[in-house]
C-alpha cells in the first residue's frame, strides 16, 4: 500500500445517512389501469367517509413534510385529473384523499451520503472575524441506489475548526417549472448535437419565436405541417425535441426552507436512476458577481449525460445539458472564474486520463486537450479530479482521485500554472489520503472521495467520502501542502 509523507489532519465531524429525512413523490401504482381502478373506489365512498379517510392520512404522517396536502392536489393533478372528465366536480376532500393514494414518502438518504463537495455561502453575513460559513453537497443514495442532491451548512472557524449546523427535521422535493424558456439558437446546436435535427426540426424551428416554451414547442410540432415527411422521421424527430426540452429545467424551493431541506431529486429521463456526483463551484464573472454552478452525472440506468445546475441563492436552480464533443463521461469540474475570457474544465472523457477543455460558451465544450495521465502506482487504473481547481499564489491546486490494486481510490493533487492551466508545475507522487481501517468498510470498499475544497484560515479544509457510505473530513495547512508539492 502507497504510503504519503504528508499527514492530513482527520477531524471528528462524521456524517451518517438518516433514514427519517424522506420526501414525497408522485405513485403511479402500476399504469393508467390501476389509477383509475383506485379512482373509482374512492368514488364509491359516502363524504363523511372520505373526510375520516383524510384525516387519518394528515394525522400521520402530516408532521413529516411541509405542505402535505400541496404533494396531494399536485400528485392528483398530474396523475389523476388526465383520467376523470370533470375534476373540478369533485370534493377538494375527495381530490386530496385520491392524491393521498397516489403519494409515496422515498427515504433519500437510506442507503448513503456520500461524495461531498463545498463552496462559501452566499450569506456570510453576522459572522466574528475570520469565520467562513459554507454549504456542502452531498449524494444522498436511497432505495433502488437513486441519486439525488442533499445539502449541509455550517462554519469554520479562524482556527480552522469545522461546525455543522444542525439539520432540519423536514426535507423539501423541488416544484419543478413547468414551462421555462428556451433559446431557438443553442436548441438548434443541440439537436444537431444529437443527430436529431432534420427537416422537419427546421419546419418546428422557423415556427418558434427566439424564445420559446415548452407549451409552444409541443403545440407547434403537433400542428407542424408533415406533408412529404416520412412519418417515421416525424416521430422521431417530434420526440428528440421533447425530450431536449424536458432535459433543461428549472427547479423552485420555498423561499423559507433551510438549505438542508434542499433535496434534488432527479425529474427527467436521462437522470431517472441518479443524480450522481455533483462538483459545486463558486464563479465569480468579470463585474464580480458570484455564481453558484455545479456539474453532475445524470444517469437512466443505461448511459451517462453531463449536466450542470446553475443558482444564486440555492433556492431556485436551472438545470442544462453540457454539449460538445468533449462534454462526455465523468466528473466535470469548473474553474472558478474565466482565464484569458474563456471558461475552462478539467474532466475525464475517456474514463482514464485527465483533460483540460475551454469554451467560450459555458454549454457547449468542443475544445481540449490532455492534460495527464496515470504515472504513479496508486492511480494506474485511471485518475480523475476531485472537484474543481482552487486557485493560490503557486498556481491552480487540482485535488485527484487515482485508482490502483484492489479498486482501491486515494487521493492526490497536482498544480497547474495560473496563467496556462495547460501545464503542470507539480503532482504528488503519494496520495494525500489513503483509506485506513475506518474508512474501508462501506457500500463499495477501498474508497475515499471527494467532489471538492476549499482554502480557509489558510487550511485546506477537505470533506471526504469513506467507501460510499458516509462522510467526513480533513484539513492540512496549505503552505505545508503547496512547498511539498514545489519541493518534492
Amino acid at each position: 500500500m502507497p504510503t504519503t509523507s504528508l499527514t492530513m489532519n482527520r477531524q471528528r465531524e462524521l456524517l451518517l445517512s438518516d433514514d427519517r429525512r424522506v420526501i414525497v413523490r408522485p405513485f403511479a401504482v402500476g399504469g393508467e389501469h390501476r389509477i383509475r381502478s383506485v379512482i373509482d373506489r374512492v368514488a364509491l365512498l359516502k363524504e363523511p367517509e372520505v373526510t375520516r379517510l383524510l384525516s387519518e392520512v394528515l394525522r400521520d404522517f402530516s408532521q413529516r413534510h411541509r405542505d402535505l396536502e400541496g404533494s396531494f392536489e399536485e400528485h392528483f393533478t398530474e396523475l389523476a385529473a388526465p383520467l376523470i372528465d370533470d375534476p373540478a366536480d369533485l370534493s377538494i376532500e375527495r381530490r386530496l384523499l385520491i392524491g393521498s393514494y397516489l403519494t409515496m414518502e422515498y427515504a433519500i438518504e437510506g442507503a448513503a451520503l456520500f461524495n461531498p463537495s463545498i463552496v462559501p455561502h452566499p450569506d456570510q453575513s453576522g459572522l466574528s472575524a475570520g469565520t467562513l460559513r459554507f454549504i456542502m453537497s452531498l449524494r444522498a443514495t436511497g432505495d433502488g441506489h437513486v441519486s439525488s442532491v442533499a445539502f449541509r451548512t455550517g462554519l469554520v472557524t479562524p482556527e480552522g475548526t469545522i461546525k455543522l449546523h444542525p439539520v432540519s427535521r423536514y426535507v423539501e422535493a423541488a416544484r419543478k417549472v413547468r414551462d421555462r424558456t428556451y433559446h431557438k439558437h443553442t436548441f438548434f446546436l443541440k439537436l444537431i448535437e444529437m443527430g436529431a435535427y432534420s427537416d422537419f426540426a427546421q419546419v418546428v424551428l422557423d415556427r418558434l419565436d427566439d424564445e420559446f416554451k415548452y407549451t409552444e414547442l409541443t403545440s407547434t410540432i403537433d400542428q407542424a405541417p408533415t406533408d412529404g415527411f416520412d412519418p417515421a422521421a416525424v416521430q422521431y424527430t417530434g420526440e428528440h425535441m421533447r425530450w431536449l426540452a424536458r432535459s433543461n429545467y428549472h427547479l423552485t424551493f420555498p423561499d423559507d426552507c433551510d438549505v438542508s431541506e434542499v433535496v434534488i431529486y432527479p425529474v427527467t429521463e436521462n437522470e431517472s436512476r441518479g443524480i450522481e456526483d455533483a462538483r459545486f463551484v463558486r464563479f465569480v464573472d468579470d463585474t464580480g458577481a458570484a455564481t453558484y454552478y455545479g456539474t453532475y452525472t445524470a444517469y437512466n440506468g443505461y448511459d451517462i449525460l453531463p449536466q450542470l445546475l446553475e443558482t444564486t441563492d440555492f433556492h431556485r436552480f436551472r438545470i442544462t445539458t453540457l454539449n460538445g464533443c468533449y462534454a462526455q463521461n465523468k466528473g466535470a469540474a469548473l474553474f472558478p472564474r474565466k482565464i484569458d475570457d474563456l471558461y475552462m474544465m478539467v474532466s475525464r472523457i475517456d474514463g482514464e486520463n485527465l483533460y483540460l477543455m475551454w469554451s467560450s460558451n459555458i454549454s457547449f465544450w468542443n475544445e481540449g486537450k490532455l492534460l495527464q495521465v496515470p504515472t504513479f502506482p496508486w492511480e494506474f487504473v485511471q485518475i480523475g479530479n476531485c472537484g474543481s481547481p482552487i486557485e493560490t499564489e503557486a498556481g491552480w491546486l487540482l485535488l485527484t482521485h487515482g485508482v490502483g490494486p484492489m479498486r482501491q481510490y486515494c487521493i492526490g493533487a497536482m498544480l497547474l500554472d495560473r496563467d496556462d492551466p495547460g501545464e503542470v508545475i507539480a503532482q504528488t507522487s503519494e496520495p494525500l489520503l489513503i483509506p485506513n481501517k475506518t474508512e474501508r468498510e462501506g457500500y463499495v470498499p477501498n474508497v475515499v472521495y471527494t467532489c471538492g475544497a476549499l482554502i480557509h484560515a489558510d487550511q485546506l479544509i477537505l470533506p471526504y467520502a469513506m467507501s460510499d457510505s458516509a462522510t467526513t473530513f480533513a484539513t492540512i495547512p496549505i503552505d505545508a501542502l503547496l512547498n511539498h508539492m514545489l519541493n518534492h
